[in-house]
């Protein structure tokens, strides 16, 4: 019977001979030529982020509107879709919210000019009395400095004033205030269009993609859609906290221009980690100038609380599932934005970065990251470490098993020979 016959040992197996690498082939081929190849991918993919990053730059006044639009839209969408679902024409919603959004911006900057015009002379006389002050504090200090030493100061800040490099800087900023007008109007009319036609221009950019690479690339897009609009709301949410909160605060103490004030920390909060802080110290020392000393230490003890309470609640509340990078991460994204792009660029860093990693989250699956990014946790490292073991000891019982059979085979040549 079958189940009682030995097996025929199975012919052994031969790879036929592979051809030797010779001539340039064979200096690519061995360790080195492979890290060399490899450096000179990173060569190249380095030098093509370089030329985009020098495309943008000089092309900041089309980028970065284009980039702005793109995150402003981001956090819209979910309100011009509910007005869409809710029966309004597409193009209705879309100038229903752009208009309310412009309306709110423009009768917050009504009220910030009033208040600077209502409160502008008393700030100039306490900015005297704060001087003043500061001078005076100045001549308790353990190291000297005396009055001639101050008016130097003085005259050489008013010499800068009056100077021609202050003209040549003065025009350089009216050139600076048309690119910001042109790069505005060029925002606002390519939000409109986002907001008007963003899934019909999506899809237009999907059609190259097919298959696996389409579904890959509307989940990546849909996953940055989402980071960036709840990255923006969310944001949006605790500057709007922070600004009132210091704002009441600094209104209290007596600070004169609590509302432009609240306005530059509510915009300063876009910027994270660094933003709140220096909010903080303008406003102290608006404070110190203005109304003395101790109004700028109550001023500091309120930033501290509402940064405290923004830090510890709102963020890990509001932005818990939005935000996730390291504090490290953000620093560093921080100062290339700034490098790139100056505030603006401060301002859409982290936004782009959290986008990036919410896509590479998603690369492979809904819920699956890019294989180098997937996190290895503790129990597969233990399950790999075990089956390396499992591995090891079936290697160790085969080869001794094959030990004892040449040792058998050895010693039943040798007892053949004898008895011949």
């Amino acid at each position: 019977m079958p189940f009682f016959r030995s097996s025929a040992a199975a012919p052994p197996t031969t790879t036929p001979p592979t051809e030797p690498v010779t001539g340039v082939r064979a200096a690519w081929s061995d360790s080195f030529g492979r890290l060399a190849t490899r450096c000179l991918q990173v060569i190249i993919l380095i030098v093509i982020v370089a030329g985009i990053v020098y495309a943008g730059q000089v092309l900041s006044v089309v980028t970065i509107p284009v980039l702005l639009a793109l995150i402003i839209a981001s956090a819209m969408h979910p309100v011009v879709s509910w007005l869409r679902r809710h029966g309004f024409p597409s193009v209705f919603a879309t100038l229903t919210v752009l208009l309310g959004v412009l309306v709110v911006l423009g009768l917050l900057g009504y009220l910030i000019v009033v208040a600077v015009e209502n409160q502008w002379s008393s700030l100039q006389k306490s900015a005297v009395q704060g001087f003043q002050q500061l001078q005076d504090f100045s001549r308790t200090l353990p190291f000297a400095v005396s009055d001639s030493q101050v008016d130097d100061a003085v005259k050489t800040a008013t010499d800068f004033v009056t100077s021609a490099q202050f003209g040549s800087g003065a025009l350089a900023g009216a050139s600076a205030t048309a690119n910001f007008l042109t790069g505005l109007v060029l925002m606002i009319v390519v939000l409109f269009f986002f907001l008007k036609d963003g899934p019909r221009i999506w899809e237009f950019l999907l059609r190259p993609f097919t298959g696996a690479s389409y579904e890959r690339a509307r989940r990546v897009g849909d996953r940055v859609v989402s980071t960036l609009g709840g990255y923006v709301r969310g944001t949006a949410t605790v500057a709007a906290v922070d600004a009132i909160g210091i704002g009441v605060g600094i209104a209290i103490v007596g600070v004169p221009l609590a509302l432009p004030l609240a306005v530059i920390v509510f915009i300063t909060a876009f910027i994270p980690i660094v933003g709140a802080t220096a909010a903080g110290i303008l406003a102290a020392l608006v404070a110190l100038v203005a109304v003395g000393p101790v109004p700028a230490l109550i001023v500091v003890g309120i930033v501290v609380v509402v940064n405290q309470l923004e830090g510890n609640f709102l963020q890990p509340v509001l932005m818990g599932k939005t935000l996730r990078l390291h504090g490290l991460v953000i620093l560093v994204g921080l100062t290339a934005g700034t490098v790139l792009a100056g505030i603006t660029g401060a301002i859409i860093s982290v936004p782009l970065l959290a986008a990036g990693w919410g896509a590479i989250k998603v690369w492979d699956g809904p819920d699956l990251a890019a294989k180098p990014w997937r996190q290895k946790r503790s129990e597969d490292v233990d399950d790999h470490e075990r089956a390396n073991k499992r591995v090891k000891r079936r290697e160790k019982a085969q080869k001794a098993r094959e030990k004892r059979r040449e040792d058998q085979q050895k010693a039943r040549t040798k007892q053949a020979a004898k008895t011949d």
